[in-house]
């Protein structure tokens, strides 16, 4: 199980032992550091994967570190007290071999087997272990092959994950440009600056898919080290719904230090209902069947809702199910909510990382009349008089007392409250955005 992602910068200096003073300049990527320090304690993974463009590395082949562990410390540093020993998962290792090997994507335990840590892993280490120990890693190293082997890479990972009966955390640890300041490293590009901006703007939109379409020049001049762990946890997060937290952005010593974090969603309805719309506005297609999970093959009426700043984007629904399993009509509702309510215009991708959503799953209707006084956060309402109906759903904001539903589902059919009408009442399970 996928829990969460991260993606951070790996600058020596931020240690104390290694800054003594200094890293007080960076004081926002240390303080989000600590930040996602104390969030991977509180989610206890088993096992931390760790991207690193400073481990083993090959140009046309992705080095997986192998072995029982690894040891390293910061001697490089003048800071050899700062040391480490960690276990490798060697299951998660064997897994993503595996899958490699299906799709045959060059990658592997075949390369260095040299076990000393870089500091590309040990700088997250270092925030982590302040705060939890109780995990093993899984360490892989960085390469020139093309952008897609190492998006699908990517995604031969995220099947290995989900082939796992254990909690799992991803950090990809990556500098931004070093080419910021005429004073810095490698000097002063204006390509360092654009690739830098392009990368916060991914973190703050959600718009991973991005990265693999970054102009070649801008690459080839701005000195970066962190595109090929971008790129391995994109293919990664392509397998899930996700929503990212911009957390930093520093470029103090003319390298570009980005931190974000990138929280899994946890329940598979909203999961399958965000993964659907995006996947639509993003690419035009309807997402494959083959990302419902297999628990939903029944066959249930469901509304998906979409909210920004909580205010209403989009809701499509259906009252008795219209396709073989509840995972395409979620499918299906989704898109619809997104791109087909009346009431909006077609949600753009700019919009995508602003929406919230929930989706429905709706009980059986049952008659109900005027007298039954409705729980109106429990009961949803259908109104019908033969050839109009209005529906409005259970517990929304605003909607205080049956009298208050009754109306709003009479004027979205436009009943008049003096004609005859049937009136139905309907339960629903309520799954929402984390």
């Amino acid at each position: 199980m996928l829990l969460a992602a991260y993606m951070v910068p790996h600058p020596p200096i931020l240690l104390n032992e290694i800054g003594k003073g200094e890293e007080q300049k960076i004081n926002k990527t240390k303080q989000a550091y600590e930040q996602i320090a104390k969030e991977i304690a509180k989610l206890r993974p088993d096992t931390i994967l760790i991207f690193s463009p400073h481990a083993p590395s090959y140009r046309n082949y992705i080095a997986i570190s192998s072995g029982d562990e690894a040891k390293g410390d910061f001697s490089q540093f003048h800071a050899s007290q700062v040391s480490f020993h960690e276990r490798y998962d060697k299951k998660l290792i064997e897994k993503i071999e595996k899958e490699a090997q299906i799709a045959k994507i060059p990658a592997g335990t075949l390369g260095d087997d040299a076990q000393l840590l870089d500091h590309g892993t040990m700088v997250p280490l270092y925030f982590i272990e302040k705060e939890y120990h109780d995990f093993e890693i899984v360490r892989i190293g960085v390469s020139d092959l093309d952008i897609d082997i190492q998006v699908t890479f990517g995604k031969c990972i995220a099947k290995a994950i989900k082939e796992m009966n254990q909690k799992i955390v991803v950090i990809a640890s990556g500098d931004l440009s070093h080419r910021l300041k005429a004073d810095g490293p490698y000097g002063y590009c204006e390509e360092g600056p654009v690739f830098d901006k392009e990368i916060v703007r991914i973190m703050k939109e959600n718009d991973f898919d991005a990265l693999q379409t970054i102009n070649q020049s801008v690459l080839k001049e701005c000195a970066q080290c962190g595109l090929p762990s971008f790129l391995m946890l994109t293919g990664i997060l392509s397998q899930y719904a996700y929503r990212t937290r911009f957390l930093s952005y520093e470029g103090t010593f003319g390298v570009g230090y980005g931190i974000c974090a990138i929280d899994i969603e946890k329940d598979p309805l909203v999961a399958l209902a965000k993964m659907s719309l995006e996947h639509y506005v993003r690419y035009h297609t309807v997402l494959s069947s083959a990302f419902i999970p297999e628990k939903m093959n029944m066959p249930k009426a469901v509304f998906v809702s979409l909210h920004i700043n909580n205010r209403l984007r989009g809701c499509i629904g259906t009252l008795a199910p219209m396709k073989k399993n509840v995972g395409e009509e979620i499918i299906a509702n989704a898109i619809s909510a997104g791109t087909r309510d009346p009431r909006f215009h077609a949600v753009r991708k700019e919009e995508l990382h602003l929406i919230e959503y929930s989706v429905d799953i709706l009980g059986d209707p049952e008659p109900a009349s005027r007298d039954d006084d409705l729980d109106v956060k429990r009961y949803g309402v259908i109104v019908d008089d033969g050839l109009r109906r209005g529906v409005l759903l259970p517990d929304l904001e605003g909607v205080d007392t049956f009298d208050q539903q009754l109306r709003i589902a009479l004027s979205k059919a436009g009943i008049d409250e003096a004609d005859d009408f049937r009136i139905q009442r309907f339960e629903v399970i309520r799954h929402h955005e984390m």
